[in-house]
């Protein structure tokens, strides 16, 4: 039994995204590894800074778009053709400060980020309270 697989393999998505001219988002994901398998809505991702000229934006992608320029795709069908709706939750680039800024990413470029925890302040130590 022989299973048809309906993706465009990881091969062919990489010289599809190749094709783009040199020096744009798309050509740059070209270069970089899948690093985030699976779902990815509600992840803390950190965009490649590959493609964000060096600054950190980190985001949590909450609502998936499909990829309307293509109306009828044959099969195999793209990888990660999609664009996400996100929100910014951390950044140092100039144009993206936190704050309820939401953009669309591309889900080529999400998956190729980087997954960043949570960090939760320790609670205050109890002697701290009391000897204030």
């Amino acid at each position: 039994m022989s299973f048809v697989n309906i993706f465009e393999a990881p091969e062919l998505e990489v010289a599809r995204l190749a094709a783009a001219p040199v020096g744009s988002e798309t050509h740059t994901l070209s270069t970089l590894p899948v690093q985030i398998q699976g779902p990815i809505d509600d992840l803390v991702i950190e965009l490649p800074r590959e493609t964000n000229h060096g600054h950190s934006i980190v985001v949590v992608p909450f609502l998936r778009q499909p990829d309307s320029s293509v109306e009828r795709e044959t099969m195999p069908y793209r990888r990660y053709r999609a664009w996400w709706s996100v929100i910014v939750v951390a950044s140092n680039h100039p144009s993206y400060p936190v704050g309820g800024h939401r953009l669309a990413i591309s889900e080529a470029a999400l998956v190729r980020g980087t997954l960043r925890p949570i960090a939760i302040p320790a609670a205050p130590a109890a002697d701290a309270e009391v000897a204030a």
